[in-house]
């Protein structure tokens, strides 16, 4: 029988491209046996059966002894030869052979055996032929011989010197012709068959060269630990390859996509073409594999050596960043522990795969530079035996980095099918060291018959548009939402981008374009760093989601925009975007389009009013000057010569404008919901918790989006980049990981009575569009249920005794150091987790109020309205202003004289 090694060698040999014809013979099998008669006692040894037994001769044919002695397991004997005593494996029947006695034999009855010994010869031979390009033919024969000796129990025999001849085949053992009643047939078909073979080997040794033996090399070294630092003094071992045309992978024809407009990028031609690297014409086929993404786990990345655990192959991944401090567990990129051409980093797709092309990038760090600026391309389906891509002029050499933030891609000169894929850099930048943090493009063929994959595998039922949209795409997609639903939605800007590009919003309401009394306000943005992709496409979603399920008489999002006034405003930055837009989903790196067009930071681009409250506070001896809540921006953020981009003033209108209660701005590179402060109060600490007065309330938001998403809570998820947010069920205060002066969210909670909170809904900023359905999926509960929480706590409506509403009145609870105020219409909304509240509230020129308000644990805030009337002061000063500041007019009154008495007469 042909050996799974055998066979799993033969079907990777012989692979070109162009159409093939696989032939396979079974041109013999037979199985004989024959009793010995007449015998008593007689040694069997392979040399009296007539089969050929092949020395162990070191180096030919073998490993060297160097390469097993990390406990490697030893190819299987070309021959076996069983018995049926104590003798299962062919090393004892070696053994046995050298001293020179059977089992349980005496010296004096040496070579013979006892009667009703059987011999069963077994051969069989495959012939496999595989007709391509150029014919390649590979004989693989194996015979089995199987003895079957019933033994008795004899008496012990003295030990003899062991035999000079090479093991298990004793010179001094006769010849089959001198053998009675041995089976000569077998063993001349045996010999005639393996003749034949050899005859077929010989004709197609020139289509199939010898197999490689330095590949036993490189797996000394494949199965080292990844993470482990080389010997000191320890030979390497470099690895070979099999050439391309007997290598184990298929091309894939090459597909195009229809109805896609290539970028700019992508449709520029090159004048050469070095070192066989490949141009782009169209955009690429397949997407990436999930580096990025962390749908490549951790056990599917290997390397050759590593500096450090830190520097460890699962640190390798595309746009991964470095911790704060450098040098722990959380680097990078993945760096190899020695600077040669031999090493190599490694990616199981764990199926076959058909792959496209390789991005690559260098180490992040801020103290240090390392990139690879060329490498080579590995394939295989086994991790053992591995082809280098190659193309008509030998292998090809891709040109890698040449600095360590811009992603390099190079496509492969044909798309090639197998389930691993190596990286091996062959040159890197003088000054430093071989590091890289790449991605693999690839498309998984499918495979009906994997549970494991077919499990893993996220669809959606939701008819929405699942791509990238850029400014005029996103338009249209808001007028098609509009045309769809015209009742509930309304498309308007707020202002205008540094290049006059309009930010356009849509409202989704049961009476778009006017607030309602009593009903709350509620944004999304997302955009204000232009790369940050995701959020932006999520939000597009969201209105298109909405829309449907209106339509379709979904109850929750009936009853949702019928009592709550949404905005969403897509995207904040879009001149960003469009740089990002035109690099492409994984070219643009960790920072391209982040900024405006005048390099401005949105998100930390508002005023600072930390810093006023908190001077404020701690001048106990003075009288308060700072309220503790809707703080006046200060003139100097007002004057035209302030760094405040264009955009940022646009959205602070826009938040003084509407009445908003809760909002939430999507951002990427993370999976977390960071609630305020984001500055920490002490200018000599940049981490340090600051929470604000209404701590529990913002941690109570942030888990109510972090434990509806799909992964953000989930325990066995990895870590982006450097933090592990899970002690915190995926929510952080900003100050604790990050000090930010002048973010949105302090801003809003300091400026308005908008509760704001930064939802960062994915690791990869800009995720490839077929990531798209899998992230809905992922964040579709998380955006409504973070909406209905507009309706937790209290509201109520603040009226004179007229019945008319009072603006601008204060609200204050009992316990929390931080007020809001009534709208234009006199209502309020105050967001409260569960409990019982002593609510107060005070305006200029009326009576203060209080009471004892309850929320409950039901969805839906308490109601909870106040009547005041004015004071006298009040009443005085208004009789004053309508009297022109007197009592009475005296120049409106006419003195009569009385009349005399006598007169009156």
């Amino acid at each position: 029988m042909v050996q799974g090694e055998q066979i799993s060698g033969l079907s990777q040999k012989g692979r070109e491209k162009g159409p093939q014809i696989n032939l396979l013979f079974l041109v013999f099998s037979w199985a004989g046996s024959r009793e010995l008669p007449g015998w008593q006692r007689q040694q069997v040894t392979p040399a009296r059966l007539g089969l050929w037994c092949p020395p162990r001769v070191p180096g030919e044919g073998n490993p060297p002894a160097a390469g097993w002695r990390r406990g490697l397991p030893a190819k299987p004997p070309f021959l076996g030869i069983s018995a049926a005593s104590d003798a299962p494996s062919a090393g004892g029947a070696r053994s046995r052979a050298r001293s020179g006695a059977a089992p349980g034999l005496g010296s004096g009855q040496r070579g013979i055996p006892p009667p009703g010994v059987r011999v069963a010869v077994r051969v069989s031979v495959r012939v496999s032929v595989r007709v391509s390009v150029r014919v390649s033919v590979r004989v693989s024969v194996r015979v089995s011989v199987r003895v079957s000796v019933p033994l008795r129990r004899l008496p012990a025999a003295p030990s003899r010197a062991p035999s000079p001849a090479a093991p298990g085949c004793p010179s001094s053992a006769p010849s089959p012709d001198k053998v009675p009643g041995v089976p000569r047939t077998p063993a001349m078909i045996c010999l005639a068959l393996c003749t034949f073979g050899l005859a077929l080997l010989g004709d197609a040794s020139r289509a199939v060269p010898m197999d490689d033996q330095d590949y036993y090399l490189q797996e000394i070294t494949n199965r080292d630990h990844y993470y482990s630092f080389p010997y000191p003094g320890e030979e390497f071992f470099p690895f070979t390859e099999q050439p391309a045309e007997e290598g184990p992978i298929r091309a894939a024809e090459t597909e195009e996509r229809p109805g896609v407009k290539p970028s700019r990028k992508e449709l520029k031609q090159k004048k050469n073409n070095k070192k066989g690297k490949s141009v782009l014409e169209t955009p690429p086929d397949c997407p990436p594999l999930g580096l990025e993404t962390l749908k490549i786990t951790d056990f599917q990345l290997h390397a050759s050596t590593a500096k450090r655990y830190g520097l460890g192959a699962h640190r390798g991944r595309l746009n991964i960043q470095a911790g704060v401090n450098e040098n722990d567990f959380y680097d990078g990129a993945w760096c190899a522990g020695r600077n040669d051409p031999y090493q190599w980093i490694e990616v199981d797709a764990r199926r076959l795969t058909k792959f496209t092309g390789v991005i690559t990038q260098g180490r992040n760090s801020l103290w240090s530079s390392n990139w690879v600026t060329s490498y080579r391309v590995l394939v295989s389906n086994d991790s053992h035996a591995w082809t280098v891509v190659r193309n008509e002029s030998g292998d090809v050499i891709f040109e890698g980095n040449s600095e360590k933030e811009t992603p390099v891609l190079n496509m492969l000169p044909v798309p090639l099918v197998a389930r691993y894929i190596r990286i091996n850099p062959r040159s890197w930048f003088q000054e430093g060291s071989i590091c890289l943090r790449l991605e693999i493009l690839g498309c998984p063929l499918p495979d009906p018959n994997n549970y494991y994959h077919r499990r893993n595998e996220m669809t959606t039922t939701d008819n929405l548009d699942f791509k990238h949209h850029n400014y005029k795409e996103m338009r249209q997609l808001m007028k098609t939402v509009n045309k769809m639903c015209p009742n509930i939605t309304r498309i308007y800007n707020i202002g205008k981008s540094n290049q006059g590009l309009k930010l356009y919003a849509v409202e989704i309401s049961d009476n778009p374009g006017e607030h309602e009394v009593g009903e709350p306000e509620f944004h999304y943005i997302a955009g204000a760093h232009g790369n940050e992709v995701l959020g932006r496409e999520l939000i597009l979603l969201l209105m298109q989601f909405m829309c449907q399920e209106y339509l379709a008489g979904n109850p929750r999002i009936v009853h949702l925009i019928q009592g709550t006034r949404i905005h969403l405003l897509p995207s904040v930055n879009p001149d960003g975007y469009d740089k990002a837009y035109k690099a492409g989903s994984e070219l643009g790196g960790w920072s391209l389009g982040r900024w405006t067009q005048d390099g401005i930071d949105i998100n930390n681009n508002f005023p600072d009013l930390n810093s006023l409250l908190w001077e404020s506070e701690d001048q106990k001896k003075s009288k308060r000057k700072v309220p503790n809540h809707h703080i006046p921006i200060p003139d100097w953020y007002l004057s035209e010569n302030a760094t405040v981009a264009v955009e940022t003033r646009a959205i602070i209108a826009w938040m003084e404008k509407i009445p908003f209660v809760l909002g939430g701005n999507l951002q990427g590179g993370e999976l977390v919901v960071a609630y305020p402060y984001d500055m920490v109060r002490s200018m000599w600490k940049t981490q340090d918790y600051t929470p604000t007065p209404d701590d529990p309330v913002f941690r109570w938001l942030a888990y109510s989006y972090a434990s509806t998403h799909r992964l953000m809570t989930d325990a066995r998820r990895r870590a982006c980049h450097t933090e592990d947010f899970q002690k915190e069920d995926g929510t952080v205060n900003g100050a604790s990981w990050h000090t930010v002066a002048g973010s949105i969210n302090d801003f809003s909670y300091l400026h308005t009575n908008c509760f704001e909170l930064s939802i960062y809904v994915g690791c990869d900023k800009y995720p490839h569009e077929s990531e798209l359905p899998e992230e809905w999926e992922n964040n579709r509960e998380s955006l409504i249920v973070f909406m209905e929480q507009v309706h937790r706590g209290i509201k109520g409506i603040v009226k004179d005794v007229h019945g008319k509403g009072i603006p601008n009145a204060v609200i204050s609870v009992e316990g929390v150091n931080h007020d809001i105020r009534t709208g234009a219409d006199g209502d309020y909304w105050r967001l409260l987790n569960p409990g019982e509240y002593v609510v107060g509230v005070k305006a200029e020129g009326y009576t203060a109020a209080s009471r004892t308000c309850e929320v409950g644990y039901d969805m839906g805030a308490t109601q909870c309205d106040f009547t005041i009337s004015k004071t006298n002061l009040a009443r005085i000063k208004e009789i004053m202003r309508k009297f022109g500041k007197q009592p009475l007019s005296v120049a409106a009154r006419r003195l009569r004289p009385r009349a005399r008495p006598w007169q009156r007469r």
